[in-house]
This record gives C-alpha cells, structure tokens and sequence, in this order.
C-alpha cells in the first residue's frame, strides 16, 4: 500500500508529464525502488516526474531531500535533525536564504488546504512553475496526496496552481480548468478578470511559515484555524505550526498588515516595499497593481528612488505591449494620490522574475540605479 504521500493506488493516474500518464500503483513501485545519488536525495536539477518521485520517496524513508535553484543554491550547513525538506526562499528581495521543515509541516496541513481548494482525486492538477517555487512543490505534493493527478499539460488540467501574472497566460490555453489557485502576490483586477469563469483560491504564506490565511475569491484572506497572527509596528507576526525548523515561536513574515474582525487578514506589501515620499508611507504592491491593470501594462513593478528633499519618490518599471508610457503615465496620474505617482518610468521587454514568477526586487533595484 502507498504511503502518506499518495492518496491514489491501483491504475488511477498520478503523473500525466511530457505526454505520458503513470498510474498511482507505478508511481508507488518506483518510489519503493528508487535509490538517491551519491549526495543524498536531491530533486533539485530532476525533471519534474523524477523529482516528484526523489521527494516522496525521501518522505517514504523519513530522509531529507533537497530541492533548489540549481542556478542559484544558498550556502548550506548540515541540515537540522527532523529536516524532511531542504528549499530555500524565493530570492525575491535578495540572495535565496536556505530553509528546512520536518514533513509534518506540510503534510498535516493538507486537509485544511483540500477544504479550502477543493481538489478531489477526479482532478488533474497543472504546476506552472519549478518545484524549487515551494508554491508549486507544495501544489504537487497536496495533489498526490489527494490521489489526483499531476500534469504539465494545460489542455487537460482541471485545476492550476499560479501566479496571477501566470494564470492570465493560462486560461486561454486550458478550457477544462474549474479552479485557479494562486499565490505569491495578492490579484490585480486583469487577473481575476480573465480567470472570471473561474473559481479562484487564495491563499497567502511565505517559505518561512507556510499556509497563513486563504479565501475563496471575493471573500476577505481569514487565517487558517491552526494559524495565530498579531500586528507589530504594522508588521505580521504568524505563530503556525506550519512554520520552518528554527523559526522562533512568533514569526515575523516582513509584510505591512491589518487583522480585522472575524480573523480577516489584509495584507499590504512587503515592509521593505514600503517607499517613504515625504513622510507619507507609499506600498509598492498597491501601485504595481494600479498600474497593471492599466490597458497595455503586461507587467510592472515600483521601487523607490533616494531623493534630496523628500526621501524618496518612486519609480516605475513597466512591461507594456501596444502601448507607449506616456499614455500610461496619463492614465495613473488620474488614479494614483501624488505622492504614490511615480516621478521616473523605465521600459523593459521583460521585467526579472524569480523562478515563482514574483518580481525580484533586488536585481530590479540594481538595474535601476
């Protein structure tokens, strides 16, 4: 019988990649036979059926598995004892930091998350990004959890775990899809617009802790029951049981945040986003999702910029498509307060990402200065 790690058994389909589909009773056989390299379980340059299979079988044997950026792995001591899984962060603000959690972490948070998306052994599951994202590692592991199937074939997904900038990319390609989970960064308006046939889950966490609060969309983020946050200095603070080994009990996430009523969280932007405009606290994330859902905007990104008189004013990095920056440039100044109003705007054929698809603040920050 399969393990914890498979929720399927027999001729159900587990893996429908590069064309091919593999049953759960192959998947769980090749799991039991599967033998690491000379440097341990690592899933980190794999492709994603034999990565699937290197991580579930480390689960399997109670071993740690590495699974990184091959391009861009942290410097790493021994990994802690209880470490099940070896990631790192997302490299969003700066260099990847290296991580580690015990399988519990994830694992006994997956009923919550099956309550929450939804996803049944019938659905075919489509990750759109590297399993080194831990958002589409967590996606895959939750699925065969499940006993759904895990595919990369957009034609015959059912569900997709994406980023919103992703997910406008993918709906156009994928006519079977009834869910979208996304996260990473929160949905601008021309996501959720052309995800509107859509149900769309979302759910919001970091590395560090995990799952902290989801919603079903339009529904207000309300942390999850497992989950305790307080507000300190206007920075969340999450105690989980999701969260990381090492973390501390009260876990500081770096986001600007509100806790409401009912455990309604809302959350504004990375705390070092936060562009101080003489004394008014600008939120990169509430001005990058203005302007996105600009016509012509395929993506854009703000940062601030150091300033003699005021601090700092804020600058604009946009991706645009038919379109010139000063139509766009119009249009947000009848939308954007003057302080949030960006004085310099910069073009780019294509805005850095990391491999999550969220934009990478720090290289962006070099390429500006």
């Amino acid at each position: 019988m399969p393990g914890r790690e498979l929720g399927g058994a027999g001729a159900a389909p587990a893996l429908a990649i590069g064309g091919r589909v593999h049953s759960y009773a192959e998947l769980d056989r090749w799991i039991d036979r599967y033998e690491p390299g000379a440097g341990g379980y690592d899933a980190s340059a794999l492709p994603l059926a034999d990565a699937l299979v290197c991580v579930c079988a480390a689960a399997r044997r109670g071993m740690p598995v590495t699974v990184e950026d091959p391009a861009a792995r942290p410097a790493r001591s021994e990994p802690p004892h209880a470490a099940f899984l070896l990631v790192a962060t997302s490299g969003s603000t700066g260099r990847p930091r290296p991580l580690a959690r015990t399988a519990a972490s994830w694992y006994d948070s997956f009923p919550a998350f099956t309550a929450i998306t939804g996803v049944t052994p019938a659905d075919r599951v489509l990750l759109t990004g590297p399993l080194h994202a831990t958002m589409h590692l967590f996606g895959a592991l939750h699925a065969l959890w499940c006993g759904a199937c895990v595919t990369d074939d957009p034609a015959s997904a059912t569900v997709v775990h994406a980023v919103p900038a992703k997910l406008r990319e993918i709906v156009r390609t994928a006519p079977l899809l009834r869910t979208a989970v996304i996260a990473g960064i929160g949905p601008d308006p021309g996501a959720l617009a052309a995800a509107g046939h859509l149900r769309v889950v979302e759910y919001y966490g970091s590395s560090e802790v995990s799952l902290v609060a989801a919603r079903a969309v339009p529904a207000p983020l309300r942390l999850l029951d497992d989950v305790d946050a307080e507000i300190r200095g206007g920075l969340l603070y999450v105690r989980s049981p999701y969260t990381v080994l090492g973390a501390p009990d009260w876990c500081c996430v770096g986001d600007l945040a509100e806790l409401g009523d009912n455990r309604e969280l809302t959350v504004h932007g990375r705390g070092e986003a936060v562009i101080n405009v003489g004394g008014t606290s600008v939120v990169a994330e509430d001005v990058e999702r203005v302007l996105s859902d600009i016509d012509g905007v395929v993506a854009a990104a703000v940062v601030g910029s150091a300033h003699e008189v005021f601090g700092e004013t804020v600058t604009a990095a946009v991706q645009l498509d038919g379109v010139e920056v000063d139509d766009v440039r119009r249009r947000a100044r009848g939308i954007l307060a003057k302080e949030a109003m960006p004085r310099r705007w910069v073009t780019f054929a294509e805005l850095p990402t990391t491999s999550a698809g969220k934009i990478a603040r720090g290289r962006l920050k070099d390429l500006l200065a």
